[in-house]
């Protein structure tokens, strides 16, 4: 296996890059099966043909995250959604002790997010769809 950031060959056992730090899977300059440089747009490895995007990956919704910033915005839900868990109890607790003033915060955000120019991807990098 190699390093998706850095392109060096890393054990399977490893949780990281020991050249680079990055975590095992993280980054899209390398193919993680043989090593070449890829484009970060490429779904597939031109030297070995191997995957490079996870077709599995668990992507959210965009609608429901705007939903939730609109109607739940003040109590962080459409952040904890998208993974984002410290900002939405930030958001939380700001809310509760501004008496709801905060929430506008959140309302703002759902209204983005359905605009398409607010936040575009989860914690994990994956676009809204």
């Amino acid at each position: 296996m190699y390093c998706r950031n850095c392109g060096n060959k890393i054990n399977d056992n490893a949780d990281v890059c020991l050249n680079c730090g990055v975590k095992k899977g993280n980054g899209n300059s390398f193919c993680p099966s043989c090593g070449c440089e890829t484009t970060v747009t490429a779904d597939f490895c031109i030297n070995c043909g191997v995957q490079l995007k996870n077709i599995y990956a668990n992507y959210k919704s965009k609608v429901a995250a705007g939903i939730l910033g609109i109607l739940l915005g003040g109590l962080g839900v459409h952040r904890m959604y998208l993974g984002y868990v410290g900002i939405g109890i930030l958001q939380l607790f700001l809310s509760i002790f501004t008496c709801g003033f905060a929430s506008l915060w959140g309302f703002i955000e759902g209204i983005l997010i359905l605009c398409g120019s607010g936040i575009t991807t989860d914690k994990d990098g994956n676009p809204l769809i």
